[in-house]
Order: structure tokens, then C-alpha cells, then sequence
């Protein structure tokens, strides 16, 4: 067993969720400093993770594994079909209106009013 893989089990247990077990096998692959850069995440927050310490937005983080490694895709009422990490991004932007561009306005409203971002508040 690689060396990402088993500390994420020995830290996750019997719990640990999929996409950790994912985001452990990119980094045995690679490494969590490659793997950090694809995610635009730093190297601190996929060991924390993977070791079972991240106290931040964990929710966050499945929506870019998932997103980004596993293909999820959500129904965005504006863009159609985009990956979830994508939606998270745009979710975000979302939380302070901005016109720097025609699709940061209509992803503000879209977002504000999205189930998928509903359910986060």
C-alpha cells in the first residue's frame, strides 16, 4: 500500500469517504504538492485532509475532489451541466455581488437563488 493511501486509512479508519481515498491514491500517484497545485489548493490543506485534521470547510473539499477526480457534475440552472468544483467556485462568488462582467452578474443571480446553494446556508 502506497504511502498517501495508508496514512489516510490509518487516520480515516473504517470512515474514511471515497473521495479521500481518491485524493490519497492522485497523491501516491503524483504528490500532494502536485496534486495541490491541480486543485489550486495548498499542500497544508490535502495533508490535513488526508491525516484527518482539516478543520475547515470539509464540504468544500468533496465538492473539488469530486469535481476535479470523480467527474460529479451538478445541474446549474444557468450554465447547465458543470463540475462541481466549478459550482462551488462559482457559489462563492456569489456570496458578494460584483459586475466586473456579464456572466459574474448572471451567476450572482442564478447562484442566489439555486437549491444547490440553498442547502449550504
Amino acid at each position: 500500500m502506497s504511502k498517501s493511501v495508508q496514512s489516510a486509512k490509518d487516520a480515516w479508519g473504517n470512515d474514511m469517504p471515497d473521495w479521500v481515498l481518491i485524493l490519497a491514491e492522485k497523491c501516491d500517484a503524483s504528490s500532494q504538492v502536485k496534486v495541490a497545485k491541480e486543485l489550486k489548493r495548498s499542500t497544508a490543506l490535502v495533508n490535513l485532509v488526508l491525516n484527518n485534521k482539516y478543520t475547515g470547510d470539509m464540504q468544500a473539499v468533496e465538492d473539488y475532489i469530486r469535481g476535479f477526480f470523480m467527474n460529479k457534475t451538478i445541474a446549474c440552472p444557468s450554465l447547465g451541466e458543470i463540475p462541481a468544483n466549478d459550482c462551488h467556485d462559482w457559489r462563492k462568488k456569489a456570496q458578494k455581488f460584483s459586475n466586473a462582467n456579464i456572466l459574474r452578474v448572471r451567476m450572482y443571480r442564478a447562484c442566489t437563488s439555486c437549491p444547490v446553494n440553498q442547502k449550504d446556508h
